[in-house]
């Protein structure tokens, strides 16, 4: 079997070799100061966006990009620390809604000025990278729809 990897793969391994570590910039900066990672922020970041701070795991999943049972193993510390609190739905006894806790608002609050941080720092360096990297995302998300 040929081992040859083709630019484009070369570039996809790259790119998810690069997002990697910025996500352990980002956990790195989050862990210290307030105690979660930054996929736990994109959860709470998506709850905080939901109407009235509440959401189905379903909905979560969509979201952050992860199965409903990976968002309900991923909610279940965070529920056990009183940052997120699960409720039965009124009209569905079968589906459970996830929402922040006054604990978990504010923690929420703390973690985006520690992320707001961590990019402007980045992001300092060249002015110019922050346009292609703008240029970048949105081709990305383009392209993802």
């Amino acid at each position: 079997m040929d081992n040859q990897q083709s630019r484009e793969q070369r570039l996809a391994l790259t790119f998810a070799a690069a997002w990697g570590r910025f996500e352990r910039r980002l956990d790195a900066a989050l862990g210290s100061i307030r105690g979660i990672s930054f996929a736990e922020y994109r959860l709470l970041q998506a709850l905080g966006d939901a109407p009235n701070a509440q959401s189905s795991r379903v909905d979560l999943a969509r979201v952050v990009g992860l199965t409903p049972s990976g968002v309900t193993r991923a909610l279940r510390p965070m529920e056990k620390l009183g940052i997120v609190a699960t409720v039965k739905s009124k009209r569905d006894a079968r589906l459970a809604i996830a929402g922040l806790t006054p604990a978990g608002r504010e923690l929420l609050s703390d973690a985006a000025g520690v992320v707001d941080d961590a990019m402007k720092s980045t992001l300092k360096r060249s002015p110019k990278t922050r346009e292609k990297l703008h240029e970048l995302i949105n081709w990305l998300d383009d392209i993802a729809h």
